[in-house]
């Protein structure tokens, strides 16, 4: 697969960072030029549309997840430890994309929404054949979801806990050690 154009991806990431700290509603496409450092003209070389920009968001988070779950399946540590240690949010472009999306789909956009259930669904098909049951891959999802909420809300008022070290260790071994049983 070929690499996008370097500007067409400068748009995206304006789009992004827009979506991520303003919301949907801000990342107009005037922002989102301003943003890139591009003229409008150019942002609509690359995408005709905020319709466009928004499919260009849902698609760059498709490819993330793929890449995602091909280093899940192949991770020497597992694919339970690799998607509970990459719950812990690092500010990382999948993590910027998944948010992104998130913005998109709390404005409506459906396709947006589908794209956050599929992503949910290859984590999980990818995790299934770790867990003996459905049960056991419904709490290494969980524990997922619980890290990366809480990592999320560790800079504002509600912080949660999010192990670190030898806590997320330890924490990653029960459970694997309870999916088995």
């Amino acid at each position: 697969m070929s690499r996008p154009p370097l500007a067409r991806e400068k748009v995206l990431d304006a789009f992004e960072a827009l979506l991520v700290a303003e919301g949907e509603r801000a990342a107009t496409m005037d922002a989102t030029a301003r943003g890139a450092g591009v003229s409008k003209g150019g942002l609509l070389y690359h995408f005709a549309s905020k319709d466009a920009l928004e499919a260009g968001i849902v698609e760059r988070l498709r490819a993330l997840v793929d890449e995602d779950v091909a280093a899940m399946t192949a991770a020497p540590e597992g694919a339970v430890a690799h998607y509970l240690y990459s719950s812990v949010m690092e500010n990382d472009p999948l993590d910027r994309a998944i948010l992104a999306t998130s913005r998109l789909a709390q404005g409506g956009n459906h396709t947006a929404a589908d794209a956050l259930r599929d992503v949910r669904e290859k984590w999980a098909d990818a995790i299934r054949p770790h867990a003996h049951n459905e049960t056991a891959l419904d709490l290494v999802m969980l524990v997922g979801d619980g890290l990366y909420f809480n990592n999320a809300l560790s800079g504002g008022s509600i912080p949660g806990p999010v192990p670190r070290g030898a806590a997320m260790d330890a924490l990653v071994a029960l459970v694997q050690r309870a999916i088995r049983s």
